[in-house]
């Protein structure tokens, strides 16, 4: 290999089972001319070494795609500074687009730059300079620098206070002359000179962040709200100093561009520290994280930091104190407050084998837990990873203000141009025309367009994970409220997804002893929620299964398979009729009207030819959860369809759609089929929501618009869906298109005020019903109006 073209990245791999998997991709990539691959099947990653004169990386990875594999695409955010406007995060988001097989968002109000590429399409410094190249300053964002960005705005705003102070004091005495012309003085109180000593460090030192970000935005090749200020502010001072210095018989206009210029510093500080309070909800998550555990060690209980923690360590919580990380509780019982991971304020119940999260707190007794996840896979790290996303990303509304910012400064910069000449011309006077101009410039402001639609979501999904509604992105935000038919599951979405065996009928021919042994001995190969409610069942009556074989298992059907050599099957009436056994269907009926799922059990021992005959049946009830008729009676008075897909029988599906008040249903659906169902409805063209458990219902939630995964959170299956809802409580389903419903609101009237603004303000200033000082006190207000009406999103609250 040649070493000047050696390169080497690592590549995360989904799908390995096994050893074997791994050995297959490795012996693939090494038959790649110049590659040396190594995969490790414990971390999902394969480490490549490879000359780049003969391969490139997307070789590598349609290698391992063709293997059967899928090479997870690498994702980075980056703080992004000197962005003023809009117009700047749209320059600075086609430039990272630019590069290959990147997909990039940027939010202006986030200051940060989410992107997406092709493993070793590209390097985070070619991503870095790409934003370099356009003007403006990125660093890659990780735990460690979170905090020190934090540290660096602070220091920022306080450094841009005292500036703004001197600002003011220097800017002062120039609007207070002004205020005194306009009572009825004709005089001006301030000698030239002195006007010109005070406004010149404002317009040259204070505002030398305007010309500098103007000169970068130029040289990018484009134009921002720093172009508009700099051009305006200049025009005013320069035209205002070669009066004073010629000594020319016109009035000076030093006290507009300072003023201007003081402003919209103003406006500016005032705008990061409304912005600032739109993180606000993940801050809290953040500081959540205790940075101290008590872990055991030879037989001793030490403080660590909680960083360092692994995977099997164990760790002692007190009352009182936070969980560090995920884990399993091994010895102790108490209540952990779990509000910070699913918004319920009641606590729950902890005892030995049962889960516990990182950041959730424990409440009375001592809790000695083994650490199942940490660092940045427990389940809090996962969801301000999951916010954070969402955050960056953009809703299809905001293309509209995308595409104005685009062409707005170009645009401006026209009409003032035209407003100039035209009022010269018209008045044949230089000094209103100049005035008017200057006015169209500092009266436009692409910002208040910019920051309409993302601090809206970034106040939206931040309230939404504290109640704990986890939004994936913010076109799933925006889609929600247009939900017209919500299909939801049964068991585990309008039940508690914890059946129970209520009755066990023998039709005598064994007891009813022998007949539940029978079946918890056929269902112990089975995974499902039915099969695991015979299994406790017969555990609590003290009855083991016993030995069989030829095991076959058929999806949304039943069981066959032998014991001591005789064929049994167990499964639905209609997979024993399938078989050829004739159950009882009165006897069914009656269970089934209760709401109860019966399974049947047929042995082919007594009968002749292939028949079975039946030995009994068992019935097995799922209780409906106690806010479902409630949910579904809030989600109806919304003006949403609510449908039910469950693959049971007919009569138990129309128990149980009775009973939380569903008028539309669909019974018998199997798992495979449910997808085609979502397609009908939508086929009808009503927009459609899915509420599922977000993993055996995956490919109808994905056929849904929009889908939600209902109790995901006792999982780390988080990303399972578009929206994820931390609590088992269908109720949260009309919490999340709630949320999105006011979160819409918030953007269409912040569009609305953005674009009105502009609208009105814009001509007002061209006929000169507009000074400039006003208007630059306009814009700065006009960013900080659009932030301060996305706050008001924090009185949304949950079951409004």
């Amino acid at each position: 290999m040649n070493s000047l073209t050696l390169k080497q990245i690592e590549l995360a791999i989904e799908g390995m089972t096994c050893t074997a998997c791994a050995a297959r991709i490795e012996k693939t990539l090494n038959r790649l001319p110049g590659v040396r691959a190594a995969v490790n099947f414990a971390s999902e990653k394969a480490r490549v070494e490879f000359d780049a004169a003969m391969i490139q990386p997307e070789d590598l990875v349609r290698s391992i795609e063709k293997t059967g594999f899928h090479v997870v695409p690498q994702s980075v955010q980056l703080q992004i500074s000197g962005m003023t406007c809009a117009t700047c995060s749209n320059r600075i988001e086609k430039a990272l687009n630019s590069l290959p097989g990147v997909t990039a968002t940027v939010n202006l109000a986030t200051e940060a730059a989410h992107a997406s590429f092709s493993p070793g399409a590209v390097a985070v410094d070619e991503l870095l300079a790409a934003v370099a190249r356009s003007g403006y300053k990125a660093s890659e964002i990780s735990e460690a620098s979170r905090t020190e960005e934090k540290a660096r705005r602070l220091a920022a705003y306080h450094a841009e206070m005292r500036i703004f102070w001197i600002s003011a004091i220097l800017t002062l005495p120039l609007v207070l002359q002004m205020a005194a012309m306009f009572s009825g003085g004709h005089e001006e109180i301030l000698p030239r000179w002195l006007q010109l000593l005070l406004a010149t460090p404002v317009q040259f030192w204070v505002g030398k962040r305007f010309y500098i970000a103007a000169w970068n935005a130029l040289r990018g090749g484009g134009a921002n709200m720093d172009v508009l200020i700099a051009l305006g502010t200049s025009m005013a001072y320069f035209f205002s100093a070669i009066v004073t210095l010629l000594a020319l018989d016109q009035h000076v206009y030093f006290e507009a561009s300072a003023a201007i210029i003081t402003l919209v510093l103003l406006g500016k500080l005032m705008e990061a520290r409304a912005k600032s309070k739109t993180s606000a909800a993940i801050e809290e998550l953040i500081r959540l994280q205790p940075k101290i555990a008590r872990v055991e060690r030879d037989g001793e209980i030490v403080e660590v930091d909680a960083s360092t923690l692994k995977t099997g360590d164990i760790f002692i919580v007190r009352p009182g104190e936070y969980l560090p990380v995920d884990g399993v509780v091994i010895e102790g019982t108490s209540s952990v407050n779990e509000a910070m991971l699913t918004g319920e304020s009641l606590p729950v119940a902890k005892r030995a084998g049962v889960k516990v999260y990182a950041a959730t707190l424990n409440q009375q007794g001592l809790l000695k837990c083994r650490a199942t996840s940490v660092g940045a896979h427990t389940q809090l790290a996962a969801i301000i990873r999951l916010v954070e996303e969402a955050q960056g990303s953009k809703a299809p509304i905001q293309r509209l203000a995308d595409t104005i910012s685009g062409i707005f400064v170009p645009v401006v910069v026209t009409l003032s141009a035209v407003t100039l000449i035209f009022t010269w011309w018209l008045a044949g006077d230089f000094v209103p025309a100049l005035i008017n101009g200057v006015a169209v410039l500092v009266i436009a402001c692409p910002c208040a367009l910019g920051l309409a639609t993302p601090t809206a979501i970034m106040v939206g999904t931040g309230r939404g994970a504290q109640v704990g509604v986890l939004v994936k992105n913010a076109a799933a935000l925006e889609q929600a409220e247009k939900i017209q038919v919500l299909i939801v599951d049964k068991t585990g979405t309008l039940t508690e997804g914890r059946p129970t065996v209520t009755d066990i009928v023998s039709t005598g021919s064994v007891t009813e002893r022998d007949l539940l042994q029978l079946a918890v001995t056929l269902e112990q190969g089975s995974e499902h929620p039915l099969a695991k409610a015979v299994m406790d069942y017969a555990a609590s009556m003290d009855i083991r299964p016993r030995t069989m074989s030829d095991f076959s298992a058929v999806t949304g059907g039943g069981i066959t398979a032998r014991i001591d050599g005789v064929e049994y099957i167990l499964g639905s009436p209609g997979f024993l009729q399938e078989h050829g056994a004739s159950p009882d269907n009165n006897a069914i009926a009656v269970l089934q009207a209760k709401g109860k799922t019966v399974v049947g059990l047929a042995s082919a021992a007594t009968v002749s030819g292939s028949g079975f005959e039946v030995l009994g049946y068992l019935a097995i009830a799922d209780r409906l959860r106690s806010t479902s008729a409630p949910a579904v009676e809030r989600l109806q008075a919304m003006g949403i369809e609510v449908m039910m897909l469950t693959g049971d029988n007919a009569a138990t599906a129309a128990a149980i759609a009775r009973q939380a008040g569903i008028t539309v249903y669909r019974a018998e659906v199997l798992p495979q089929e449910k997808a085609a169902e979502v397609g009908k409805i939508k086929s009808d063209g009503k927009f459609t929501g899915m509420v599922g458990d977000g993993i055996n219902d995956a490919p109808a939630l994905a056929a849904a618009d929009v889908s939600f995964a209902i109790g995901a959170g006792s999982d780390v299956a988080i990303e399972a869906a578009d929206i994820t809802l931390m609590r088992n409580d269908l109720m949260s389903v009309a919490d999340a298109i709630s949320l999105s419903r006011a979160t819409l609101r918030k953007i269409r009237q912040n569009l609305f005020f953005a674009f009105i603004y502009n609208i009105f303000g814009i001509p007002l200033a061209a006929i000169g019903l507009l000074n400039p000082v006003i208007a630059g006190a306009a814009m700065a207000m006009s960013s900080v109006s659009v932030v301060s009406n996305s706050l008001l999103l924090k009185r949304w609250r949950a079951g409004a």
